[in-house]
């Protein structure tokens, strides 16, 4: 896997997982954003990462979308 995407109540948290995944997202952000991806603390609304994770499959790169969980009570 090179990115891995999780969608959050606010956003969907972007965390690059290989060199080639960091790479990547230098293309498709500015610099003084390079550190916060590295270190996995950016969000984005749901719908561009959507659009970002089929951007980054079109390229090659092994995408992980993981949808927003929740637990139910037991009845």
């Amino acid at each position: 896997m090179d990115i891995s995407l999780s969608d959050k109540r606010n956003g969907a948290q972007i965390e690059p997982i290989s060199v080639h995944g960091i790479l990547w997202l230098q293309t498709h952000f500015e610099s003084e954003h390079w550190e916060s991806l590295a270190n996995g603390l950016v969000k984005i609304p749901t719908k561009d990462a959507q659009m970002l994770r089929k951007d980054a499959l079109n390229a090659g790169l092994n995408v992980n979308f993981i949808n927003s969980l929740s637990h139910l009570d037991k009845i």
